[in-house]
């Protein structure tokens, strides 16, 4: 991008009168005006919003920041945002101030930045322009260079704009040069991790609390976990409420002056009551208010010295944190970790923080991406708000069942902020501003003065509460969860609480809406008939607290007496299995949910509740672990199936650190046409999309959702789904499993009598041959130690001391050789018997199809995980694999088998090495021919084969590699190199060369 004329033109202008404009009288509102906005409007940025975009959309955000004492302003400058989404801030000063030596805009900028996780920013003020990497926590000690990854003057913006251009352009964002310059420059310069270091310090200051709550109070467990929860939650909630002008800025720091902080800070607590009317601050029994009121907290005694350490650390220089640019769904993900640990207190009443048991099993807490969200909130909300009014919208109901910190919610809410701002200003927004309670204001003039003239408007904070209390309810088992779910949802409804104040008196009184009603605490998947089982031990409080029970139609009564939920949305539990409940809960939800009549996982009842809660017509949309999609979960696909899936997205490694794929399944509460086809999306590297009909997933086996498939490969997968199957011909058994007993049952040498060569290892089997590697199945093997079960399970002898087939388990291709030795072999095999007389002909016939490229296309067609963790073949497909009879085809196959293997005998001597080298010629010659052998018997076309041909790959890229691998394996594992159409029936019809 060659600099505009336009900015030669400033460039020249701001030299000419360079002593004008670094006078310290000369504005920032006027430099901004005169330079900054023509520079970003040359960059392609709409900096005016001469498009007219609604405020969740435009460009840039001109923040009206407010002025506080020792912080300069609250919010930065200029906010870039691409469809809503913050992708930069920068920071302007007025040309007086020397950017490159003074500290104090660079820790302005990198504190917004960093606190929003943003990777970079600028500071700038025409005269110079400075690019910051902001990851990095800011300190107080930093200097101005601290950060800062490039640097020029206005002079030489003519020969720095195309790099200027590459990376912060509008065009360079949109195509995604931002993101990989930003990616580039992580971890250069020790940059950490605003989750990271807020998480820290809410743990820190958690553990302070709990401990002195403990040490001065004569507390409960719970009582304890009630206190550091909402005491922790209402600090957090008035720091930020201070940094968007809501509170005034510096009135928690202002407590640690004096002695008695926590009786003062209570009191500013009960004035919060009083103002805003949230569960968060309610200390008092109201009418109509179910909720219980906190006659608790305030009564406790805590020292100074923790309270001066906490509020201290809110603020700069101890605090890096700008509360006001905080993303909300950061704070929520933040609160997911927080909440993975609890406090327990010991025997000598000491306070101790712990990890949960059902975090611990599940190896952490995994919130669920902000792009998900916001992906699921669309596809579902948005079809019940098309063609509809704000009054028609109000009826509207979405709940999460499992809300944990909240993210559904907020997303949801986000999205309906941003439908109700976009509908009145799309319909006489003036007027709708003059109405006796309007729900959306003109916005004051900006305090520099930019808008070109267009008129803003924004929701009033009635209006915000409005469409919170009308639309939005969810549940969580978890009682902290919940708060913390209200905590984000009403930060969200303060926003531009400040903005609207701004020339007005409004009154303060009760501003924020009591949720009391909306977000619940409880057991989703248990009611109250719980205790009607009989025999039911004797449940102590701590138990039944535990249990939770929770009715649907009497806590959400009249919302289930007109038919349930419009909507209902999010990421259920996954992982938690039978083991980890007691027996009555167990037995209680497997006769409630019938989706739990086969593998149990929590995420199942939680699929099936969701149809029960939404009404006809609603709309299901959910996070789900991709297993459910191809595995043995048969009946909750089943129960998908019964109402008209809209879309189905593969997410892949959607969750940090978590070793499960993710899908999203959106679903209308209706039956499916004959003709609904169901929206398919993978996004992966080379992401597609394609529709499925939905009797396509109805119609095969096991219901199988397999979104790999494009129709090209549907329709030779269903072909040859029409063949007799392996199965049929085959039985199937897994091979020896040691269980506890492992070192007694497997041994290096023959002991006795009862000892049988086993082929023990993957790396003994390659495609058509078997290396045994001298281990023993010791048959009368002991436990050494006394334990209840041994587990192992050697299978019968008749499975093993016959010809018989090794398939390998693992990898996500196919392996087979044949045995005619009578070992037996470890469970890294299957072990194939024929049922026929003709075993020796029907092993080398199987062998030679299982160990074509045809077969390992079907499972991976089938089984769709190539290259990821898990990839391994089961019973289930081995069963299911096309076997075509083909009586002269057959026995050139048995042949061509039988040659393999005297070939493979023959490598694994040779020792010359032109002879080596003729003997893989001679095996690849071979493995043609069969492959050739194989789509002659199963009547490919030849756009068939080409399919087969161009996705197939090498197995060698799916195995562990040994430095030490023989010229056997390596030939053994030899590529599939596609061939043409004419070599392919050359081959079949002669032979290999």
């Amino acid at each position: 991008m060659p600099i505009p004329a336009s900015i030669l033109e400033r460039i020249e202008t701001f030299g000419r009168n360079l002593e004008s404009y670094l006078d310290p009288d000369y504005k920032e509102a006027q430099l901004r005006r005169e330079f900054l906005d023509p520079l970003f409007e040359a960059l392609g940025w709409d900096v005016g919003n001469r498009a007219g975009y609604a405020e969740a959309y435009k460009d840039v955000v001109h923040e009206d920041s407010l002025k506080v004492p020792g912080l300069a302003a609250t919010a930065p400058d200029y906010s870039f945002r691409i469809g809503g989404t913050r992708k930069f801030f920068v920071e302007a000063k007025k040309p007086s101030v020397r950017i490159k030596d003074d500290p104090a805009p660079a820790a302005q900028l990198r504190s917004y930045s960093y606190s929003a996780k943003l990777p970079l920013g600028i500071v700038t003020d025409f005269h110079e322009f400075a690019i910051y990497e902001t990851r990095q926590r800011p300190r107080e000690s930093d200097k101005a260079s601290a950060g800062r990854i490039f640097y020029c003057t206005f002079d030489q913006y003519p020969e720095k704009w195309e790099e200027i251009a590459a990376i912060f352009s509008r065009e360079a964002v949109l195509k995604g040069s931002f993101d990989k310059y930003a990616a580039s420059t992580r971890g250069k310069r020790g940059t950490s991790d605003f989750d990271d270091d807020f998480l820290a310090d809410l743990e820190s200051w958690r553990d302070l609390l709990a401990r002195n709550f403990a040490l001065r109070n004569d507390l409960t467990q719970r009582e304890l976990n009630f206190a550091v929860q909402r005491t922790l939650d209402r600090v957090i909630f008035l720091r930020i409420a201070e940094d968007r002008g809501i509170e005034p800025y510096g009135q928690l720091l202002a407590l640690t002056a004096g002695p008695k902080i926590y009786p003062r800070l209570a009191e500013i607590f009960e004035r919060a009551d009083f103002r805003y009317n949230s569960g968060l601050f309610h200390f008092a029994a109201e009418r109509g208010r179910d909720e219980s009121p906190d006659r608790l907290t305030l009564r406790l005694a805590l020292d100074d010295a923790v309270l001066k350490e906490i509020l201290g650390a809110l603020y700069w220089p101890k605090s890096p944190y700008r509360f006001a640019v905080i993303p909300a769904d950061i704070l929520g993900h933040i609160y997911e970790q927080f909440l993975g640990k609890v406090i327990h207190l010991t025997s000598d009443h000491k306070a101790r923080v712990e990890e949960k048991p059902e975090v611990r099993k599940a190896g952490g807490v995994y919130y669920t991406p902000t792009y998900i969200v916001d992906y699921i909130v669309r596809q579902t909300v948005g079809p019940l708000l098309e063609r509809r009014t704000p009054k028609q919208v109000e009826k509207i109901r979405v709940l999460d069942p499992a809300c944990g910190s909240g993210s559904f919610l907020l997303g949801a809410y986000e999205f309906l902020l941003a439908w109700h701002l976009d509908y009145y200003l799309k319909n006489d927004p003036a007027a709708w501003a003059k109405k006796k309670t309007p729900p959306i204001y003109e916005t004051a003039p900006n305090a520099h003065g930019i808008g070109h003239g267009t008129k803003n408007f924004q929701l009033t904070t009635a209006e915000r509460k409005r469409i919170l209390v009308n639309n939005l309810f969810g549940v969580d088992i978890d009682a902290q969860a919940v708060e913390v779910t209200k905590l984000s949802l009403l930060l969200k409804v303060l926003e531009g609480e400040a903005r609207e104040l701004q020339g007005k008196q409004l009154d303060f009184h009760r501003v924020l809406p009591d949720l009391g009603q909306n977000i619940k605490c409880g057991n989703s998947l248990i009611g109250s008939d719980f205790y009607a089982q009989p025999a039911l031990p004797d449940f102590d409080d701590e138990a039944r607290y535990r249990i939770n029970a929770f009715d649907w139609a009497v806590e959400f009564k009249s919302i289930m007496e007109a038919g349930g939920f419009d909507a209902v949305i999010g990421n259920p539990p996954w992982g938690q299995k039978e083991t980890s409940l007691d027996a009555p809960t167990k037995d209680y939800l497997r006769t409630r949910f019938v989706s739990l009549a086969g593998i149990f996982d929590l995420f199942r009842p939680f699929a099936e509740l969701a149809f029960r809660l939404v009404r006809s017509d609603g709309m299901v949309g959910q996070v789900l672990p991709d297993i459910v999609l191809l595995k043995d979960y048969a009946e909750t696909r089943l129960l998908l199936l019964e109402h008209s899936i809209q879309c189905i997205d593969w997410w892949g490694m959607a969750f940090p650190d978590a070793v499960i794929d993710a899908a999203t399944v959106v679903v209308l509460k209706a039956r499916p046409t004959a003709t609904h086809a169901v929206r398919v999306s993978v996004h992966d590297e080379k992401p597609f999309t394609h529709l499925v009909p939905q009797s396509d997933f109805r119609s095969n086996r096991r219901y199988v959702f397999n979104l790999f498939l494009t129709p090209e490969r549907r329709a030779l997968v269903s072909k040859l789904e029409q063949m007799p199957r392996f199965g049929d011909r085959f039985e199937i058994h897994e091979g020896v499993h040691s269980g506890n007993i492992r070192d007694e049952l497997f041994v290096a040498e023959k002991i006795d009598s009862s000892c049988r060569e086993m082929y023990f290892g993957r790396d003994e089997i390659r495609r058509h041959y078997l290396s045994w590697h001298g281990k023993f199945l010791r048959l009368n093997a002991a436990p050494a130690k006394k334990t209840k079960q041994r587990y192992a399970n050697v299978g019968k002898p008749e499975w093993f001391e016959t010809e018989k087939l090794l398939v390998r388990r693992t990898g996500d291709f196919v392996m087979a050789a044949f045995d005619a030795s009578q070992r037996y072999a470890s469970n890294n095999f299957f072990v194939a018997i024929p049922k026929s007389e003709e075993k020796r002909d029907d092993c080398l016939f199987a062998c030679a199809l299982l160990n074509s490229k045809l077969m390992t296309w079907y499972f991976r067609a089938i089984e769709p995980r190539k290259g990821r963790v898990f990839a391994e073949l089961k019973i289930k497909h081995l069963e299911s694999f096309p076997v075509p009879v083909g009586p002269a085809v057959r026995q050139k196959l048995v042949a061509a088998a039988s040659k393999m293997i005297e070939l493979h005998a023959r490598l694994v001597t040779a020792r010359a090495p032109d002879l080596v080298t003729q003997l893989q010629r001679e095996i690849a010659a071979t493995d043609l021919y069969i492959s050739t052998l194989t789509y002659q018997l199963y009547a490919l076309t030849p756009h068939e084969m080409a399919i087969v041909e161009r996705e197939s790959t090498s197995t060698a890229t799916c195995e562990e590699k040994n430095p030490a691998a023989t010229a056997f394996e390596k030939s053994a594992s030899s590529t599939y190199p596609p061939q043409s159409e004419v070599e392919l029936h050359r081959v079949a019809e002669h032979g290999p060369a």
